[in-house]
């Protein structure tokens, strides 16, 4: 595996995946830039996610793509740097969390996950790692099929681990998780409606994401409460 600086946060327990891989992000950086094209995040916090051990994982919430706009994307999923102005999706989790756990009194100030991953083994991972600016889903083709093999890391290596699959892309990658037990889906996968603002408030077979008591259904889960404050 390169020295690049970007695998300075990967935890050991990875390096049976990456060590099938190299991505050369130095190169792929430089061949960017010198093309004027700008990437998030960072190089350096690509990996940021994987510095939870495999099997310390409680909680692997999936998001789709990185922010792609600059100062927002810092190499965990839904989550901006302190001092960013909180995207929408995130403040629609932070209502629900807020909503659903009223006796803990939340009060989310910034957009930061940090606390997440660190304190509750949350690995907040993006399908796409990185991104080009003001193009969404630029870099999906280029990370999905790692990003899958992620998943089924994942569900191999850790069978208390609960995906939360929010919208219809996240869901299906259930069929990635119970691909060695099909039987896993019911009780490894909590599925919901996406916190996008284009359809938090959408009402389907299952109601929205708002009032969905999702955040509970986790810790019913997992059998046992998650410290939500960031």
């Amino acid at each position: 595996m390169s020295n690049s600086l970007a695998y300075q946060h990967i935890h050991k327990s990875w390096l049976p995946l990456f060590d099938k891989y190299d991505f050369n992000l130095d190169e792929f950086y430089k061949t960017e830039k010198d093309e004027g094209t700008d990437i998030y995040p960072p190089k350096e916090l690509v990996f940021r996610a994987f510095s939870i051990p495999v099997k310390d994982i409680q909680i692997c919430l999936l998001g789709q793509d990185v922010y792609h706009q600059p100062n927002q994307a810092m190499g965990l999923a839904f989550s901006v740097p302190q001092g960013v102005k909180i995207p929408p999706s995130l403040a629609n989790i932070f209502k629900e969390l807020k909503n659903e756990f009223p006796e803990r009194g939340y009060n989310f100030t910034h957009g930061d996950l940090t606390k997440w991953a660190t304190n509750e083994n949350i690995f907040l991972l993006n399908c796409a790692l990185t991104v080009k600016k003001s193009k969404p889903l630029s870099h999906m083709k280029k990370w999905e099929a790692f990003t899958d093999e992620v998943i089924r890391y994942i569900a191999n290596h850790n069978k208390k681990c609960v995906f939360l699959l929010l919208g219809n892309y996240a869901k299906e990658k259930s069929k990635i998780i119970g691909i060695e037990n099909e039987n896993n889906n019911d009780t490894r996968c909590v599925k919901g409606i996406h916190p996008s603002p284009l359809s938090a408030n959408t009402k389907t077979a299952i109601g929205g994401f708002f009032n969905s008591g999702i955040f509970k259904k986790v810790e019913e889960h997992i059998g046992k409460a998650i410290d939500w404050q960031n």
